[in-house]
């Protein structure tokens, strides 16, 4: 909660229903609205976003039925419930018992994604990547890779683990929790 305010707790039903505004990205931690205004976003995160979706596809593709799905552009998942977090993510690999819940036309998926990807921007604050990261691990979501465009490295973070960085000679390996998931850096800032 920030020190000046008091905290009214909101659901994904109510953060859904606020009035569109296409200036304001929204999102809720523990229950708590964030609201920040919503960024240009420059080829140096749409690119990466496209390449790393292209990746992953494929590999979801090869994949036995069922198979989960590739998510992009702030793809939103309810991470918790009581307080909730429901957070747009730029990437995300849906597994297929998530898919399976999803109701037709439903906003979100009621879940925790399997792989989170954030691409940073300029305007992107270390508290907020740094509480991002920490709710994500939090609530189940197995692989976060914080894609970095302009140092062209990607820190991997998983459950229990150091975080991992690699650059431009790196690989990034799904292993255990997405089998057979192999990203080589360049080809995600080509």
């Amino acid at each position: 909660m920030r020190d000046d305010q008091t905290a009214v707790l909101m659901t994904s039903d109510e953060l859904f229903a606020l009035p569109e505004d296409d200036g304001v990205e929204r999102w809720l931690v523990r229950g708590e609205l964030r609201e920040r205004p919503l960024t240009k976003r420059s080829p140096d995160h749409t690119k990466p976003t496209a390449l790393i979706s292209h990746w992953l596809l494929q590999w979801a593709l090869a994949q036995p039925h069922p198979q989960g799905e590739v998510h992009a552009g702030e793809a939103y998942f309810r991470l918790r419930r009581d307080p909730e977090t429901n957070v747009g993510i730029d990437v995300a690999f849906a597994p297929a018992d998530l898919v399976a819940c999803r109701p037709p036309r439903g906003k979100f998926f009621d879940g925790p994604p399997l792989l989170a990807v954030e691409i940073l921007s300029p305007s992107d604050k270390q508290e907020d990547i740094d509480d991002g990261i920490a709710e994500y691990l939090a609530c189940g979501v197995r692989l976060v890779w914080i894609v970095d465009p302009a140092d062209k490295t990607v820190i991997v973070y998983r459950p229990g683990a150091l975080p991992e960085m690699f650059n431009l000679s790196g690989e990034l390996i799904g292993d255990p929790d997405m089998p057979g998931l192999r990203i080589r850096v360049r080809d995600i800032f080509r």
